[in-house]
C-alpha cells in the first residue's frame, strides 16, 4: 500500500505542476486581449439564461444532437467525463485509504455501479462511431467534402486512444476488485462484474496484484490525459462551458457588435486611430472572448460543412480561420507576454511570428489570406452549427474594420457601393427623390411622412433601398403595400427622407460609414414618433430591429412576413384563388438564421389554395446562402463557382414551378442565376423566383401580377 500511495502521489504532484503551468500559461495569454467588460455584465444579468444554456447546450448537448449519430455518440463520452469523476473519487480514496474504499452514503448503491458501469461502456461504442467516422471522412479521401479536411487529425486520435485507455483501465481495476472481495457495488456493475468473474481463476494474490496495478493506471491514464487535453484542441473540455456562459444573448446571430477599444464603444469625433482599437489588426487587439473562441474549437469542421464559402470552392473555412488565429496567437505568445526591454533577446521563429500580418497574401506570410477575409457572406451557418458557440463572423468583421479603415484594403468594386452611401444614401447612388417612384404605380395613395407620423397610423413601412430602387425588389413592396392596404393597416413612408439603414457598410467594416447612415436615419425616426416599422428587406429587418439600439433607436420591428401570416391568421386577409404551383422556399439567412424567422413564410404560402411545397435538402437552420450578404452583393465572385448558381441547382432538383424567397437581396441573386440556367436550357422558361407576398397578392386579389400577364 505504501509504494502504491508513493507512486499515485508522485504522479499526481508532477502532472498537477505540469498542469497549472500550462493554465497559468493560457490565463496570461487570454487575458493579455482586449476587455470585454459587456460579456460580464451580460452573464451576471443572465444568470438564469447562463444556467439553461449550460443545461441546454453543455449538459443536453442540443447542437451536437442535431447531427444524431455523432452527437449521440459524443452525448455519452461527454457525460463519461461527468459520471466517471466518481469512479476517480473512488480511485484516490482507495490510494489513500484501501482498497475497499467506498464513496460515503452512496458508494454501495447499486444504481450508482451500473450507471459508472453503463456510461463507460456507451462512450466506448462512441470512441467506435468516432473512429468509423473518421476513417469514413478521411480527408485524403474526400478532400474538401469532408469536414475533417484541414483539422489536426494526430491529435484526436490520441484523444480516442486514451478515452479508451480510461475505460479498460476501470474496468480493470474494478473487475480485479470484484475478485478479491473489496468492489462495493452488486451486479447492477455488470461489466465489472463480468470482468471479475473472467480474472477470478487467476487467483487472490494475482487479483490483488491486478487491482493495484489496475488503480495506478487508470489515475496515470488520467494524469497524462489532463496534460494532453490542456496542450490539444480538446481544452474545449474545460472551455466550452465558458464560451456558451459569456456568448451572445440574442435568439439569433441578430446584430454586429459595436466598434470597442478597451472595452468602450468608439466615438468618431473623438477617435484617433493612433491611440484607439480600429477593428483588429494584430491578434492582441482580439478581445479574451476572442481568445477563447479560439481555444473552444474543436476542429469539428461542422461550420465548415455548413459554409457556402467552403461548399463552392472558395478559400474561407471558419473552423481554419479560427485554427489559424489560435496558432498564430500560441505562436506568437512569448513575444505577447515579454516585457518590451525583453522581447529583442526572443528566439528568431518568435520574432519571426510576431512580425507577420494579421492579414495578408501568401508574399507577405499574413496569418488570414484576404480571399479568405472577403469570401465571407456572413449568413450564420458556421455559428448556427457550432457546438460551443465560437463567434466567426464578429472576428470577420473586426478584421474587415481594420482593413477597410485603417489599411483602405478592399475589393475595389466595394469603393463605388461606399461612395454612393456616403453621397446619395443608397448603394447604386441613384436620386433619393427616385425613393418614392413606385407610390405612382398604387390605385391608392401611401401617405408620406414628411415631419410627423400621421394621425392614426400604426406602421411606417420600412421600403428599403431595393425595395425603392430595384425593379424586382419593387414588385414585393408594391405587393405588401396593397396587401396591408386591403387588411385595413395604416401605414405610412419615409420616401426620399429614408436613407440606406448602413448593413452593407458594417457588413463590409466601415463602420464609420454605418454610424453616419444609421444615426441620420435614427434622428428622422425618433423626430417622427415612430413606434412600429415593417420592413421588407431582412438586412434592414436585422439593423433596425438589432443595431439601431446601440445608436438609441429602438423600435418594435417585424418582418412582412411576420405581419402578413398574423393578417391571414386573424381573418385580415383571405387567400382564395388557387396558385396551382409547386414551389420551393430559399430562406434568407438575415431573416432566419440570423432572427428564427423561418415559420411564417411558409405558413403562408400553406394558407394559399393549390401551392405544393417541396423543400430543398438545405433548409431553415441549414439553408445555404444566396451569396449577397456580407456586403459580398457589391463584390465580384471570382473563385470557385458562384454561390446563387450553387443554391439554384439545389432549387432546380426539386423540380418547381415557381421558387419562393422573402428578401430583395436573395430575388436579385436567385433571380440572376435562374436566368443563367434559362439560356443554357437547363431551366424551363417559365421558371421564376418571387417573393412569398407576390404569391399572397395573387391569391387574396385573383389576379395576375403585371410581369405575369406581361
Amino acid at each position: 500500500m505504501v509504494v502504491r500511495l508513493i507512486i499515485g502521489l508522485a504522479a499526481t504532484m508532477v502532472a498537477l505542476a505540469l498542469a497549472g503551468r500550462r493554465v497559468l500559461f493560457l490565463y496570461r495569454l487570454g487575458t493579455s486581449g482586449q476587455p470585454a467588460p459587456e460579456r460580464l455584465a451580460s452573464a451576471k444579468d443572465n444568470v438564469g439564461e447562463d444556467v439553461k444554456g449550460q443545461v441546454v447546450e453543455v449538459l443536453g448537448q442540443k447542437k451536437l444532437l442535431k447531427w444524431t449519430v455523432p452527437g449521440l455518440a459524443h452525448f455519452f463520452v461527454m457525460w463519461a467525463f461527468i459520471i466517471l469523476a466518481t469512479v476517480y473519487l473512488e480511485a484516490y480514496g482507495a490510494l489513500f485509504t484501501g482498497l475497499d474504499f467506498h464513496i460515503p452514503l452512496v458508494g454501495k448503491w447499486d444504481a450508482l455501479g451500473f450507471l459508472q458501469d453503463f456510461i463507460a461502456v456507451a462512450a466506448f461504442l462512441g470512441l467506435v462511431v468516432f473512429a468509423a467516422i473518421r476513417i469514413k471522412n478521411s480527408p485524403k479521401k474526400l478532400d474538401r467534402k469532408s469536414r475533417f479536411k484541414g483539422s489536426h487529425l494526430g491529435g484526436a486520435w490520441l484523444v480516442l486512444f486514451m478515452i479508451f485507455n480510461v475505460v479498460w483501465t476501470m474496468f480493470l481495476f474494478r473487475g480485479a476488485g470484484v475478485a478479491t472481495g473489496n468492489f462495493p457495488y452488486g451486479d447492477g456493475a455488470f461489466m465489472s462484474h463480468l470482468v471479475g468473474s473472467a480474472l477470478k481463476p487467476l487467483g487472490h494474490g494475482a487479483d490483488e496484484a491486478l487491482e493495484s496495478v489496475g488503480l495506478l493506471l487508470h489515475i496515470g491514464v488520467m494524469l497524462v490525459f489532463l496534460i494532453i487535453v490542456l496542450n490539444s484542441k480538446h481544452l474545449h473540455i474545460f472551455l466550452a462551458p465558458l464560451n456558451v456562459m459569456f456568448k451572445r444573448r440574442p435568439d439569433g446571430l441578430g446584430a454586429v457588435q459595436p466598434m470597442m477599444s478597451d472595452g468602450k464603444p468608439i466615438d468618431f469625433e473623438e477617435a484617433d486611430p493612433d491611440e484607439d482599437t480600429f477593428g483588429r489588426g494584430k491578434i492582441e487587439d482580439f478581445t479574451w472572448k476572442g481568445f477563447l473562441d479560439f481555444a473552444s474549437c474543436t476542429e469539428c469542421g461542422r461550420c465548415q460543412s455548413q459554409c457556402p464559402a467552403w461548399n463552392t470552392g472558395k478559400p474561407l473555412s471558419p473552423k481554419t480561420l479560427i485554427m489559424d488565429l489560435r496558432d498564430h496567437a500560441l505562436a506568437k505568445a512569448p513575444y505577447i507576454l515579454a516585457d518590451e526591454a525583453d522581447r529583442e533577446n526572443l528566439p528568431e521563429d518568435v520574432l519571426k511570428e510576431a512580425g507577420r500580418p494579421l492579414v495578408g497574401d501568401a508574399a507577405s506570410m499574413g496569418v488570414i489570406d484576404p480571399d479568405v477575409l472577403w469570401s465571407c457572406t456572413n449568413c450564420g451557418a458556421c455559428v448556427e452549427q457550432c457546438p460551443v458557440d465560437i463567434e466567426h463572423i464578429d472576428h470577420i468583421v473586426d478584421m474587415r474594420r481594420y482593413q477597410v479603415m485603417i489599411e483602405s484594403s478592399f475589393p475595389s468594386e466595394a469603393g463605388v457601393m461606399l461612395k454612393n452611401l456616403e453621397n446619395k444614401g443608397n448603394p447604386w447612388g441613384m436620386s433619393e427623390t427616385k425613393r418614392a417612384d413606385w407610390i405612382e404605380e398604387l390605385d391608392f395613395e401611401v401617405p408620406l411622412v414628411e415631419d410627423k407620423m400621421p394621425e392614426d397610423t400604426e406602421y411606417l413601412f420600412w421600403v428599403g433601398c431595393a425595395g425603392a430602387l430595384e425593379d424586382r425588389a419593387k414588385r414585393t413592396t408594391k405587393a405588401v403595400a396593397e396587401l396591408l392596404h386591403i387588411a385595413g393597416v395604416k401605414f405610412a413612408v419615409l420616401g426620399p427622407m429614408e436613407a440606406c439603414s448602413g448593413d452593407p457598410a458594417r457588413r463590409l467594416g466601415m463602420e464609420f460609414v454605418f454610424q453616419m447612415l444609421a444615426q441620420q436615419n435614427v434622428e428622422t425616426l425618433n423626430k417622427a414618433g415612430v413606434k412600429k416599422i415593417v420592413a421588407s428587406c431582412p438586412h434592414c429587418f436585422n439593423t433596425l430591429a438589432n443595431e439601431y439600439p446601440q445608436l438609441g433607436g429602438t423600435y418594435e420591428v417585424v418582418h412582412h412576413t411576420q405581419l402578413l401570416s398574423h393578417l391571414v391568421e386573424v381573418g385580415k386577409l383571405t387567400p382564395v384563388t388557387p396558385i396551382e404551383e409547386k414551389i420551393t422556399y430559399h430562406d434568407p439567412c438575415f431573416l432566419g438564421r440570423h432572427n428564427k424567422v423561418y415559420s411564417q413564410p411558409r405558413d403562408i404560402m400553406a394558407k394559399v389554395p393549390g401551392v405544393q411545397t417541396q423543400e430543398m435538402h438545405r433548409c431553415k437552420d441549414r439553408g445555404f446562402c444566396c451569396g449577397a450578404g456580407g456586403a459580398r452583393m457589391w463584390m465580384e465572385e471570382r473563385i470557385g463557382k458562384r454561390i446563387n448558381t450553387e443554391r439554384v441547382d439545389e432549387a432546380l432538383e426539386t423540380d418547381p414551378d415557381t421558387v419562393s424567397t422573402a428578401c430583395p437581396f436573395c430575388l436579385v441573386m436567385l433571380g440572376d442565376a435562374i436566368n443563367e440556367k434559362k439560356s443554357s436550357g437547363a431551366a424551363r422558361d417559365s421558371l421564376e423566383v418571387v417573393d412569398v407576398a407576390q404569391l399572397l397578392i395573387r391569391s387574396v386579389k385573383g389576379e395576375p401580377e403585371p410581369a405575369a400577364a406581361e
